[in-house]
């Protein structure tokens, strides 16, 4: 277990770990948004997109941040101890900008042109390699022009039906519309 102004971080892929270390603080792209953890954080779990996670050494000043590269994946927190388990990692280093600008307009252009069905397992593959190449320029300060694409994984197809069925299940719907006729 870390100290009380230490979190211990581990982030591991399929190859072996790739970070191992005590951080002040960690950043992360969680599928609602980026989360701070700091020493601690209350238990958690919770689902990670593709994107970059930051890292704060302890006794480092602000400027003093590592950042990483991570694709799709989980972060469990409890007792001062982070694992962050996800498909890939890379570090500044590990970006060829020639290979990734080439391979993202590859990517760009069979997206642009692909005919199939919106939820393809093959155009979801396309995406999130998109996403992953994007975030990879993004780690060395280059990032592409912002790009939005459905259907990636943590999007559900239908997801907004499964809500109104919820709502309508639990009478919330009817609640909101007996609220807004008595505001008439």
């Amino acid at each position: 277990m870390a100290d009380g102004n230490a979190l211990k971080l581990e982030i591991v892929t399929p190859s072996g770990v790739a970070f191992s270390q005590n951080v002040a603080e960690l950043t992360a792209p969680g599928v609602d948004g980026e989360i701070g953890i700091l020493p601690g954080h209350v238990a958690m779990l919770t689902a990670i997109v593709t994107g970059t996670v930051t890292l704060k050494p302890v006794g480092g000043g602000a400027d003093d941040t590592t950042k990483y590269t991570v694709a799709h994946g989980v972060l469990e927190v409890a007792n001062d101890k982070a694992l962050l388990l996800t498909e890939k990692c890379a570090k500044k280093d590990d970006v060829d900008i020639v290979a990734t600008r080439a391979r993202l307009k590859e990517v760009g252009e069979e997206l642009g042109s692909f005919q199939g069905e919106l939820d393809d397992k093959h155009r979801i593959a396309l995406i999130e390699e998109e996403q992953w190449l994007a975030s990879l320029l993004e780690l060395i300060g280059d990032p592409p022009p912002p790009t939005t694409r459905e259907l990636t994984r943590f999007q559900e197809s239908g997801a907004d039906v499964i809500i109104e069925e919820l709502l309508d299940e639990s009478g919330a719907s009817e609640q909101a519309s007996d609220d807004a006729s008595q505001s008439d």
